[in-house]
Formats: C-alpha cells, structure tokens, sequence
C-alpha cells in the first residue's frame, strides 16, 4: 500500500524531505484521555496488550488526536519474556512483577525459542488490524526490546535503579548470561521478521537500560547481540535507542541499522561526529520540556532542529513521553516542529 505521507521513512533513509517527521515514544498512552477511557474498561494493562481490536484503536488515536507522522504498535518489550516460557504480571503504579525468573543453568533450561505465530500472535493481528485501518495514512513502527534489556527483567524479575542481580549474572556467571542474550536475540530476530512481514515498515529496537553498562560490559554483553539483530533485519529499516550509551555511539553507528535514537543527554554534534554521516538520527528534546511555558517550549525546539539539521532528522522526545503532560503541549510541540523553517 503507497503511504500518503512517508515522511518518516525518507528521513530513516537520509533522504531529502519536504519538513523534518515527527513523532513521540509511548505516544500511544497515558496522556491521552481517549487512551485513559479504553483502559479504564479493561481489567489491566495486559489485556489491552493482548487484545488486537483494542491495541489497534489505541495505536490510531495518537495519528488521529495528535498529528504524529508515525504510528507505533501498541505492545510492551515484555511479550517476548512471556512468549519465551517467563510471565509476568503489571502492577498498576508499581510496574512488571516476574514470580519465576533465570538464576541457574535450570532456569534457562525450561524456556524456549519465541515462536511469534504462536506466542506473540496477538501482537501481529493488532499490527495486521492497524495497518488496514492507517489506509496508507503513515508508516507503523513495530518495536521489541533489546537483549541486554529483556535480560535486566527476566534475571531481575522487576524494574530496578541498578540491575544488580543482572549485572552480577554477567560477573559470575558470564556463559549462563551469553546463552540467555542468544535465546533472547534469536527469539527477537523471529518476532521483529514477523512484524514486518505482517505491516510494520520499520522496527525499532529498545535498550532502555544501556545506560546502566560501562563500556567494557556493554562491548561484551549488549552490542553484539544488536549486531546479529541488525545484520538478521534486511526486509525494512531499523532504528537502534540505547539509552545513556553515550560511550557506544561510535560502535553504534558501524551497525547496519538506519537510524540512531539519541536521549536528552546527549549531545548532538558530539553524536553525529560519532555515528558519522551515513545514519538519521531521532530525538531528542528533553521530555520534562513538555512542561515548560510555550514560548521556552518552542525556543528548545527551534534549538533543536537547527542542531540537528534537515536531513537525516526525525524529531522525538530522548525518552518516553511522561504520563502527566498535557496533551495539549504534546500538540504545540508537533506543530512547532512541523512549521520549523531552516
């Protein structure tokens, strides 16, 4: 199906566009009180996950309401865990919750290779639905979670500030850990193949928890994991967002993905010297900007986008869109973008 506006995907390409694209991470959520009508129906955050009609009409309310130039399947990084055999629980307010998680050779013995037509099906209907119901609109992003990152919440069990029992699995037991990374890459290659064959025209993958790494342990332990799934991924572009992995943006940008996702720490002319020429980067205006007056609003984005320039550009947040910001600056924000002159 021909996309009426492909913004997003030229700019993934670096090539020339008309204005720079635009979108938010986790803009299909909590800001929105149509989002918060649909939730308020449903027993929890997981059956609004596994039910396609309504992942689906939550996906298009940001298109419709906001202005974005690209939808993003609404799902969560954790499908992949509990496809693999480990499930978990969302606790309002508190975040996942695993009862069983990965401490020995035992533990990793009893899980499985995601299979996504059985596993995840869920997810590929609510991404065949979407894409019907876009007609062309704009492009669907499809989404998983980094290795390193699925494997912070399978050893850890839940959100952390640290990730100590993960990062001393990596001490301790540094084959245990390599072999529960390769089911995760190769149970994340299976599922990000699917999303595309099923409509996704681009995929991001998320390492939330880069940051928490130094350079040695994520050299070791993350970034040839995002390698094999880079390499694997040839059937659509790819953007790679390691989080606070500032360090690694050289290594990053020799990935044979398109587009490098930036935080808000990160500086852009640092990073594009980094990266080099040759990838788009997305991002990075500092979420906790979204609540600051318009006039300072639109000062930080025009800085922004001059940073960044007009190519090879898709504006973002550096993170999440946060759950109290008011719609109404997430609105100002995508037309301030979209009206920026170079």
């Amino acid at each position: 199906m021909e996309l009426t506006n492909d913004l997003f995907l030229r700019a993934a390409r670096g090539e020339a566009v008309e204005r720079t694209p635009v979108w938010l991470m986790r803009q299909a959520g909590r800001i929105l009180p149509e989002y918060r009508a649909v939730r308020g129906r449903l027993s929890g955050f997981k059956e609004l996950v596994s039910t396609p009609e309504l992942a689906c009409e939550v996906t298009l309310q940001p298109v419709d309401l906001l202005g974005v130039d690209a939808a993003i399947i609404f799902s969560d990084i954790l499908v992949i865990p509990e496809a693999m055999g480990l499930d978990y629980e969302m606790i309002e307010k508190k975040g996942p919750w695993f009862e069983k998680t990965v401490a020995s050779e035992a533990d990793l013995n009893q899980l499985r290779e995601a299979d996504p037509e059985e596993g995840l099906h869920y997810v590929l209907e609510a991404i065949r639905l979407t894409k019907q119901e876009l007609n062309g609109r704009v492009p669907l992003i499809g989404f998983a979670g980094a290795p390193w990152t699925i494997f912070c919440y399978m050893v850890e069990g839940q959100g952390s500030k640290t990730f100590s029992k993960a990062r001393k699995m990596l001490q301790q037991q540094p084959a245990l850990s390599h072999r529960l990374l390769d089911l995760i890459t190769r149970s994340t290659i299976r599922y990000l193949k699917a999303q595309i064959e099923v409509g996704a025209d681009l995929v991001q993958v998320f390492d939330s928890w880069a940051g928490i790494l130094g350079p040695h342990l994520y050299r070791t332990f993350a970034l040839p994991y995002l390698q094999q799934i880079c390499d694997a991924i040839q059937e659509a572009p790819i953007t790679v967002f390691a989080k606070g992995a500032y360090y690694a943006l050289p290594e990053l940008g020799q990935l044979d993905c398109q587009v490098i996702g930036l935080d808000w720490c990160m500086d852009v002319a640092q990073a594009r010297a980094a990266v080099g020429p040759e990838k788009s980067l997305q991002g990075n205006l500092d979420p906790s900007l979204l609540y600051a007056p318009k006039p300072d609003l639109k000062r930080a984005v025009k800085i922004m986008m001059d940073d960044f320039g007009s190519r090879g550009h898709i504006a973002n947040l550096g993170h999440g869109v946060y759950p109290d910001t008011d719609p109404e600056q997430v609105k100002f924000f995508i037309q301030t973008v979209k009206e920026h002159k170079f």
